[in-house]
């Protein structure tokens, strides 16, 4: 019988991570050591996650969607992405400023890379005073322009910086430029895709012991010059209940913030449901399973799964994922 599966996470070591997912996740580092992500649902190629509870621990996450199939990720889910999970679930430490980057949507990914585009979604779990991130543009651009910015080092005049708290949502659809600041860490949700177009590195691209790889030609035709006047997501939580606070093509996020005992009901739910845990802890119970879930975990519940019991510990915040 399917239970609700943990993963070893798959850590990160980029030149921008600092300590703060170290100490989430209990991990001992080394002297000048860090964690910059901490991949805990992927099925990225050379990537994929590992069973660490139960009886399938050891299994990864391709082998047992292709024993269990639409019972662990939904029969709809199945018969669109196959053996791939289609999402990749992060926790992200930011100690220094990410590159700008974009992502291509579907359409472009398939005819360049035989993949999917990208969208991603935010959730901010702690924010350092004065905390910022890069998301869009602070006014209208074209491509010319942009150019003509990235040429003359004054990109970041184009550059929207919005201030940043606990507790933020931001979504970051296909073709919108962004870079995570530093001073944050955060839960990342995004469907299965590794393209990525880095276009500025805050001059790291030019020191030999910190450059990688930019994308700039490829980026310009993918972008959104647009400005927007708003660029967070308003939301409402309901206490006790589920709130959704992102949907769109490729997933839904509802924020489950309980102080009490509640019980979510999947009857008609015809997809997996992972949890990412944003604040506090919770006992997880179903069928005869029991798990426990804290601050900076993850756990997959199988579709198969039709009822969850949710038992805080005090108070507890979870991100409710599904397709």
């Amino acid at each position: 019988m399917l239970y609700p599966l943990k993963f070893y996470p798959i850590y990160k070591h980029y030149v921008w991570g600092g300590t703060s997912l170290a100490a989430l996740k209990n991990v001992k580092l080394k002297p000048a050591e860090i964690i910059s992500e901490s991949w805990e649902l992927s099925s990225v190629k050379g990537n994929i996650s590992v069973i660490a509870n139960g009886f399938l621990e050891g299994n990864n996450l391709q082998e047992i969607i292709e024993i269990y199939m639409g019972d662990l990720v939904g029969e709809s889910v199945y018969e669109k992405y196959g053996i791939e999970f289609p999402l990749l679930l992060k926790f992200i430490d930011a100690a220094q400023s990410l590159s700008v980057q974009v992502h291509p949507d579907d359409e472009i990914a398939l005819k360049r890379h035989n993949a999917y585009g990208k969208e991603e979604m935010w959730y901010i779990i702690e924010a350092e005073k004065n905390a910022e991130l890069c998301i869009g543009f602070n006014k209208k651009t074209d491509k010319k322009i942009f150019q003509e910015a990235l040429q003359n080092k004054t990109l970041t005049d184009f550059l929207n910086f919005e201030k940043i708290y606990n507790d933020d949502v931001v979504e970051v659809p296909s073709g919108r430029i962004h870079s995570i600041g530093k001073g944050i860490l955060l839960a990342e949700v995004q469907n299965t895709s590794d393209i990525t177009y880095r276009i500025y590195d805050w001059g790291r691209e030019y020191n030999a012991k910190t450059a990688r790889q930019m994308h700039v030609d490829l980026a310009l035709d993918v972008i959104d010059y647009n400005s927007y006047k708003s660029y967070k997501t308003k939301y409402g939580i309901m206490k006790n209940d589920s709130s959704e606070i992102c949907r769109n093509n490729h997933f839904t996020v509802n924020a489950v913030d309980f102080d009490n005992t509640i019980i979510r009901d999947y009857v008609s739910l015809d997809s997996f449901v992972a949890y990412m845990c944003v604040e506090g802890s919770a006992i997880l119970e179903c069928n005869e399973s029991r798990e426990t879930i804290k601050k900076g975990e993850t756990i997959l519940i199988p579709a198969v799964i039709d009822e969850v019991k949710l038992i805080p510990d005090k108070h507890a915040r979870l991100l409710e994922i599904s397709i």
